[in-house]
């Protein structure tokens, strides 16, 4: 047993299996919050966040602002990762919180998409082809109606695409900069640029919110770290599928701390989304068989 999880493929499983029940207890949590401003969610998020990666950074003597010449990378990705967390809380506290975190998902097949544009990336017949079968599975999600019940389901998009634009960054920056000093260069920069907001928004809180706040946090740190680490020790075509473990762990707190539970027609978008995942899994794992036979 002890050998199978010193093995590195696993423990990157292990880590992203944890980072996505870490994002699903931070939405519930956030959901839990109840009536309360995004940007205040959004600070105190981040907030925890900080304070752990600053510890790190103090443990490890690493960096807070990383390398001069990352910075304007870093800056990027702390951009997009600021305003995805801003649309994805906007959903989580609008919608089904599943549904939710399932059009966050789309975000690895935006990845292909701005990494072509950006990074250069071919991008082939197969990857369009599970590109179009996961807009179709997330069009059963969101059942466009063309109405005002819309707009969450097109903010959730905008959170999956500026998380996709955020990690295409982590790409680039993976091997660059170390794990901690990247969640503290987020985390202050969100701090910062939500701050004005977050002072003009601000509504008092109970205990209880304030507790459900910072434990949103906190498993928002276990969902950034485990994801980091996990891409660490394996190659994200190897193990990204367990990241959507994510959707059957929001589909239960759902359930049990909110009586939501997905329709048929939702339940229908999470298999086909799953399936094209799935599918893309498959199809990188056979390239890598090529790529090591060459």
């Amino acid at each position: 047993m002890l050998d199978i999880i010193k093995s590195d493929r696993v423990k990157g499983i292990i880590f992203i299996t944890a980072s996505a029940l870490g994002f699903a207890l931070m939405s519930a949590f956030v959901k839990l919050a109840g009536d309360l401003p995004n940007f205040q969610k959004v600070f105190f998020r981040n907030l925890v966040s900080a304070t752990v990666a600053l510890y790190l950074i103090m443990k490890h003597k690493g960096s807070m602002t990383g390398k001069k010449e990352n910075r304007k990378l870093l800056i990027y990705r702390s951009l997009f990762g600021t305003l995805g967390v801003i649309f994805s809380f906007y959903a989580i506290d609008k919608l089904v919180l599943s549904d939710a975190n399932m059009i966050n998902k789309l975000s690895p097949f935006l990845v292909i998409i701005l990494s072509a544009l950006f990074l250069k990336e071919k991008i082939n017949a197969k990857q369009i082809i599970s590109l179009v079968v996961a807009f179709i599975g997330s069009l059963f999600i969101i059942k466009p109606t063309f109405s005002v019940d819309l707009v969450p389901y097109i903010v959730a998009i905008l959170g999956a695409l500026f998380a996709g634009a955020a990690y295409t960054c982590l790409r680039v920056l993976r091997d660059k900069e170390e794990y901690y000093t990247i969640v503290f260069f987020f985390s202050v920069f969100s701090l910062v640029t939500t701050f004005p907001a977050f002072i003009l928004v601000y509504k008092s809180m109970t205990w209880l919110q304030l507790v459900y706040l910072l434990l949103a946090g906190a498993f928002a740190s276990l969902g950034q770290f485990g994801i980091t680490l996990a891409y660490k020790y394996a190659p994200a075509k190897e193990i990204s599928i367990f990241d959507y473990t994510n959707i059957i762990f929001s589909a239960i707190l759902s359930i049990l701390l909110f009586n939501q539970f997905p329709d048929t027609l939702s339940l229908l978008g999470y298999l086909i989304v799953f399936i094209a995942s799935f599918y893309m899994f498959l199809y990188n794992k056979k390239l890598d068989k090529i790529e090591d036979k060459d």
